[in-house]
C-alpha cells in the first residue's frame, strides 16, 4: 500500500508548488518554483499563461518522482485571474490577467447602480479585482473576441480552467464552485452561473465553463493523474486550517490579511460572502480583508517591537496603503495616522502600525462574533510569526487564539480535499497565551474604534 494519499499543486501568484500528502498527515517532497514574472507596465498586471503551465508541469513532475503509484491529484489556484485562448492551437490570445489588474474599474463605475443586486447574488462588492469587470471591458474593446467565444473558436476562464483544459487535451472545460464564485458571475445560493449577473456584465453565459463540485471530480488528465479536487487558494487554506467548524475563524497575516469564518447563515452582511467550496453541500463563509499590510510594515523594524511597547502613544493608525478592505471598501482611507509622526523613532511608527493590524483583526472578529459566536481564531501566514502580533490579537479578542504550526496551508487543503480525509485530525496548532498582559492595549482599541468611525463618517 502506498504511503502517499494524494499529490497537490498550488498555482500561486508568486510561486508554483507541489507536494505529497502522506498517511501521517504531513506534506513531503515539496517542490517550489517562482511563478512567471508579472508585467506591470501601463498599469496592467499580466504574465505568460503558457509559461505558467510549463512551470507547473516541471514542478509536478519532480514531485511525482516520489509519489510511487499514487495518481490522486488536488489543485488550488489563485482566484480571479483571466485568460482567453484559441481552441484549435491551445495558445492564449492574451496574457494571463492577474486578479491585481485594474482594467475592470470602468465596469464598476458603469454598474454602480446595480451593486446591491450584484452583491446579493454574488456575495461580492463591485471592485476591479474580479473576473467579471475585466472580461466585460475586454469584450467591449474586442467585439470579434465575443463572436469567437460564442462560436467556440476561443475559450475563456480562470487559470484552473486553462490548466485543466490543456492537461485534458480540451476534453474538460470546467471550473469548481469556489473559483466560479470569485468571478462575480455565480449565484452563490445555487452554485450556478447567474443569468442576471451575466446580463448585467454583458457576458454570454454560454461561453463560461461547466461548474463542478470541488471534490470527487474524477477527471482523467493526459499526464496520468486523476483530478479529484480543485479549489481556490484561500478556500484551500481554510479547509486545512479550520475545516467546516462555524465556531472557528482563520486570520491569515501575509502580504495582505484576510479573516474568514465558515457561516452558512443566509443573511446580508457588509463582509465578503464567499462560497468556500462545494461537495454534497455548499460551504459558505464571511470574509474581512486588510489590504497590503506587508507593504506598510516593510520599511519599519516591526520584529524589534515588544508587546509591552504597544499602546504607549496616544496616536491611532491605519496600515492599509491600498485602501481599507472589507467591510469598508474605502480607497480614500489607507496608510495614515491621527497625528504627525515625522519626529517619531522608526520603532514607534512600527508599533503604531502593528496596533492598526491588531485592531482591524479584532474589530472584524468582534463583528463576526456578534452575529454568530466564535470560540477560536487561528493565525497563519508569515506575519503571524511576530510574537507582538500574536500577543496583541490574543489580548484583544474575547476567545482563544491559536498559532497554526503547519506550513503550506493551501497545498495541504488541496491535498486533503483530494484525498477525502478529515481536517481536524491533521491540524497542528498551539494556543497563544499572554503571561504578562497589556491592559492599555484593549483600552486603546476602544478609542481607535471611535477614531475610525469618525473617519468613516467624514469621508
Amino acid at each position: 500500500m502506498s504511503d502517499v494519499l494524494s499529490i497537490a499543486l498550488d498555482l500561486g501568484t508568486t510561486s508554483i508548488k507541489a507536494a505529497l500528502l502522506r498517511r501521517d498527515g504531513n506534506l513531503s517532497h515539496i517542490v517550489s518554483h517562482p511563478a512567471p514574472a508579472i508585467d506591470t507596465r501601463n498599469g496592467h498586471y499580466e504574465s505568460d499563461a503558457l509559461a505558467y503551465v510549463q512551470t507547473a508541469e516541471r514542478v509536478l513532475a519532480k514531485c511525482r518522482n516520489h509519489a510511487a503509484t499514487c495518481t490522486t491529484f488536488g489543485l488550488c489556484s489563485q482566484r480571479s485571474s483571466l485568460v482567453i485562448w484559441d481552441t484549435h492551437t491551445g495558445i492564449p490570445i492574451i496574457p494571463l490577467i492577474s486578479w491585481q489588474d485594474g482594467r475592470g474599474a470602468q465596469s464598476c463605475v458603469d454598474l454602480k447602480l446595480h451593486e446591491p443586486q450584484i452583491r446579493a447574488l454574488s456575495g461580492l462588492p463591485l471592485t476591479p479585482y474580479y473576473f467579471s469587470g475585466k472580461l466585460r471591458a475586454l469584450l467591449q474593446q474586442h467585439p470579434d473576441w465575443r463572436d469567437a467565444l460564442l462560436q467556440g473558436r476561443y475559450r475563456v476562464g480562470t487559470l484552473d480552467t486553462f490548466v485543466i483544459w490543456r492537461w485534458s487535451k480540451g476534453q474538460h472545460f470546467v471550473t469548481d464552485a469556489s473559483m466560479a464564485a470569485r468571478t462575480q458571475l455565480l449565484d452563490i445560493s445555487t452554485a450556478r452561473w447567474s443569468p442576471k449577473l451575466c446580463e448585467l456584465f454583458d457576458i454570454p453565459l454560454s461561453i463560461l465553463p461547466i461548474v463542478l463540485s470541488s471534490n470527487k471530480m474524477e477527471l482523467t488528465l493526459d499526464n496520468g493523474l486523476t483530478l479529484q479536487a480543485s479549489v481556490g487558494d484561500q478556500s484551500a487554506a481554510l479547509i486545512a486550517s479550520v475545516g467546516t467548524d462555524e465556531s472557528f475563524a482563520l486570520a491569515n497575516l501575509g502580504t495582505g490579511c484576510f479573516v474568514v469564518r465558515n457561516s452558512n447563515k443566509d443573511q446580508p452582511s457588509d463582509y465578503l460572502r464567499s462560497l468556500v467550496y462545494q461537495d454534497e453541500q455548499r460551504h459558505l463563509a464571511l470574509e474581512g480583508t486588510l489590504n497590503s499590510i506587508a507593504a506598510a510594515l516593510a520599511p519599519y523594524p516591526v520584529a524589534t517591537v515588544r508587546f509591552a511597547d504597544l499602546a504607549k502613544l496616544d496616536i491611532y493608525a491605519l496600515a492599509e496603503p491600498s485602501g481599507l478592505g472589507a467591510p469598508y471598501f474605502r480607497k480614500n482611507l489607507g496608510l495614515q495616522f491621527s497625528a504627525p509622526i515625522e519626529n517619531f523613532a522608526q520603532s514607534d511608527i512600527a508599533a503604531l502600525l502593528l496596533e492598526a493590524v491588531i485592531f482591524r483583526v479584532t474589530r472584524i472578529h468582534e463583528d463576526m462574533h456578534r452575529d454568530q459566536p466564535l470560540a477560536r481564531i487561528y493565525l497563519s501566514g508569515g506575519l503571524a510569526n511576530l510574537e507582538t502580533l500574536q500577543h496583541g490579537i490574543s489580548q484583544c479578542v474575547p476567545c482563544k487564539v491559536y498559532g497554526l504550526e503547519q506550513n503550506e496551508s493551501s497545498l495541504l487543503g488541496a491535498a486533503i480535499l483530494a484525498a477525502g480525509i478529515q481536517t481536524d485530525s491533521l491540524r497542528k496548532a498551539r494556543e497563544i497565551t499572554v503571561t504578562v498582559g497589556n491592559p492599555k492595549l484593549l483600552a486603546k482599541f476602544q478609542h481607535w474604534k471611535d477614531w475610525l468611525d469618525g473617519l468613516l463618517s467624514r469621508t
